[in-house]
């Protein structure tokens, strides 16, 4: 390739590095990786205000578990890919599996401590890969292996059980939840750095290095390449040889993939497809025998008189179970939790819950008010709320 710089021309040479299905397998695997990401930490650090934040741009938790599967299932698609990919190359085009560590890495590693420490000129001589790439290529490797096993017990529960303790079921959240921490810790703290700060590597966007880069960076590849030493594909008729016999077995392959993966994702149902919608379902009904007026005054009780209004044992502690428990149960997603009278009435980071007498400054009367809450009452449940509240929020 040719590039000019002023008035001057100097020839520039590209050494082609990834091809295109590469480059594809690596951009989606990005996207499904960030959005894991995102979503998944939002759910596991479902306290943090930036956690809540998320949850509520992308619809409530039950959307965000959505698109959290959705992304699972994406990645996992495209694993089943490279690993086709991969044994082509091995098969097929014969390409030499330099991914796999060998004695040379330790040798690159003693190198390079010596270079750090002053007393070697130089670092060591890389070839198409260096023992940091093929460390985290291999960390790629082990995560998803892990994250698809945590996650396939933590999505199909009662088939894991069948064959595991219960215990393993907690187990494997903690695991794929420290699993994610950890990924996400080494793509922005070593991935990004060596990649994108240290030196902008473009190879896995546009397939190519030039010759400076691959000096710098890969000189025993490009020192191979220039004495034709290098790899060399094999004929045409040689591949397509291998290919009648490779293409079967492949399409074998996938499709007992693509098998398990469609019995990982279907075989059981899970809480979000059995969650009724908010509006759907009235929780409770009053017991008594004749409506009453919504009061345009909130009454005042006195010394001897009983509250004409339901109370907190009568049916609103139901009705917050069945709304609200999923966020403002054990989560305390905010700080609040409605799991009891009290816990309802101290409220959560943004003050009471429950003000006994004034509805407008009960917090659970604000939020819900608003609309589009992931558990939102009916507009008669909500009122309800408001008139119980305003009568003075009995707990008996």
């Amino acid at each position: 390739m040719t590039e000019s710089a002023g008035e001057s021309t100097k020839t520039v040479h590209y050494y082609t590095r990834f091809d295109r299905f590469q480059r594809i397998e690596h951009l989606i695997f990005l996207i499904s990786f960030s959005i894991l990401g995102i979503t998944g930490l939002a759910q596991k650090y479902a306290v943090s205000p930036v956690s809540q934040a998320i949850i509520q741009a992308l619809g409530g938790i039950e959307t965000t578990r959505l698109i959290h599967h959705s992304a699972a299932v994406v990645l996992l698609i495209v694993s089943i890919f490279h690993i086709i990919m991969v044994l082509y190359r091995l098969i097929v085009l014969r390409v030499p599996w330099t991914m796999t560590p060998v004695i040379e890495d330790f040798k690159h590693l003693y190198e390079d401590v010596m270079y750090y420490f002053g007393l070697r000129k130089h670092k060591a001589y890389y070839g198409r890969y260096n023992y940091a790439e093929k460390v985290e290529y291999l960390a790629v490797v082990w995560g998803t292996i892990i994250m698809a096993i945590t996650g396939f017990m933590m999505w199909n529960p009662i088939a894991t059980t069948k064959f595991l303790p219960g215990q393993f079921i907690p187990a494997a959240k903690a695991a794929h939840g420290g699993e994610a921490v950890l990924a996400v810790l080494a793509i922005i703290i070593w991935h990004f750095y060596n990649v994108h700060l240290r030196q902008f590597n473009k190879s896995m966007f546009n397939g190519k290095l030039s010759e400076e880069q691959m000096a710098h960076e890969h000189p025993a590849e490009l020192a191979q390449i220039k004495s034709g030493n290098s790899f060399h594909p094999p004929s045409k008729e040689i591949v397509q040889r291998r290919q009648k016999k490779f293409w079967p077995v492949a399409g074998v392959l996938a499709f007992v993939s693509g098998l398990g993966l469609f019995v990982f994702t279907t075989l059981e149902t899970t809480a979000i497809e059995t969650v009724p919608p908010a509006e759907t379902a009235q929780v409770f009904v009053f017991v008594t025998p004749t409506p009453r007026p919504t009061p345009t005054l909130a009454p005042q009780p006195t010394a001897g008189e009983g509250i004409n209004a339901n109370s907190w044992d009568g049916g609103f502690s139901a009705l917050f179970k069945n709304r609200c428990s999923t966020c403002h149960g054990v989560t305390k997603v905010g700080g609040l939790s409605l799991a009891t009278y009290q816990s309802a009435l101290a409220g959560g980071n943004s003050g009471p819950g429950i003000v006994p007498f004034n509805a407008d400054e009960s917090n659970i009367v604000i939020i819900q008010e608003k609309g589009n809450h992931p558990g939102q009452l009916t507009e008669a449940e909500l009122q309800q709320v408001i008139d119980w509240i305003n009568a003075g929020a009995p707990e008996k």
